[in-house]
């Protein structure tokens, strides 16, 4: 059948190859913020308009090339409720892969030691205490999505023992065993590393707050590449200040820059902590992404035009 597309980004030359490359002969594409006037069938747009989702005509999706939805996006898409709302997740592999970077230099504090060594400071090659051996201990991966399941095992991989946690608690997993966000307290107080790979929604904002932090023991390391917001901004400084954490590696945020102004990344000094990483939310960015992106937007595409069911569908009452 045909199918067809209007994307609002234009990607660059190589981006638009791999897409034309991987996309069925029936599809055919539009690009830019204007809509064609002939209407299309599937809208590629992670922030649409009104007036540019009313001009589809017999629109019947929207894909969104990353994953989550704005707010305002799902509150607008309520207006549509004829138009499903579909995901990319290409860049769950290269985010994952961020969390275990994170993950490694927050527990071998990387960052300290190499700022130490580029002043000809040695002193932390005899300190057994500057690094934590992660092979043996429990990691607790909040998440069992693409991007918590390749956490997961990476960490088994590290020989650790792997509680991955989810919403239900059911479903296949990549970890040792898996539980529902409910256990969460249980949980928290035996994981040596913590690991937040959770969407941004409105159940899991605030889900980590002071007296969730205060369970897990004083020796966690903590990584978040999911959203600033699922863990308290202030509970979270205080208790890496306090030494109540070992350290953080954070690649997402609670304030992020307006037309590229220089922006401190919190409204606490996050970066005057040596036992922080800091990271300023590039988990999924690679070389290859936008080429990846296109790819996956393909197989999405791919399924419409086949009749099939496009995956990764969006449950607005969710989030995700």
């Amino acid at each position: 059948m045909s199918l067809r597309v209007h994307i609002t980004h234009r990607p660059d030359k190589d981006a638009q190859a791999a897409l034309f490359a991987a996309l069925a002969p029936e599809v055919s594409v539009t690009w830019g913020d204007q809509a064609p006037g002939h209407g299309f069938d599937i809208l590629v747009c992670g922030r649409p308009s009104r007036e540019l989702l009313a001009a589809g005509g017999d629109l019947r999706a929207l894909v969104i090339p990353w994953a989550g939805v704005a707010p305002a996006t799902a509150a607008l898409m309520a207006e549509f409720p004829q138009v499903a709302v579909h995901n990319l997740h290409h860049n769950a592999a290269a985010t994952a892969e961020m969390a275990v970077a994170l993950m490694l230099a927050a527990a071998k504090s990387l960052v300290l030691v190499d700022g130490q060594l580029r002043q000809g400071d040695w002193s932390a090659r005899g300190r057994m205490d500057a690094a934590v051996q992660l092979e043996g201990r429990v990691a607790l991966v909040l998440g069992n999505g693409e991007i918590g399941r390749r956490v997961c095992r990476a960490c088994k991989g590290l020989g650790m023992h792997v509680l991955a946690v989810s919403r239900s608690g059911l479903g296949a997993h990549s970890g040792d065993s898996l539980h529902a966000v409910s256990s969460l307290a249980e949980l928290l107080p035996g994981a040596d590393l913590l690991l937040v790979c959770l969407p941004g929604t409105p159940q899991t904002e605030g889900l980590l707050g002071a007296a969730q932090l205060a369970l897990l023991p004083g020796s966690c390391v903590l990584v978040n590449v999911a959203r600033g917001a699922v863990i308290e901004e202030r509970a979270l400084f205080e208790a890496l200040r306090d030494g109540r954490l070992r350290a953080a590696g954070l690649d997402v945020w609670w304030r992020y820059p307006q037309d590229d102004q220089p922006t401190m990344p919190s409204e606490y000094p996050f970066h005057e902590l040596c036992n922080v990483v800091l990271s300023p939310h590039r988990g999924g960015h690679v070389r290859e992404t936008e080429a990846l992106r296109m790819r996956a937007l393909a197989s999405l595409l791919n399924h419409a035009a086949a009749g099939r069911e496009m995956p990764q569908r969006v449950e607005l009452q969710r989030g995700y």
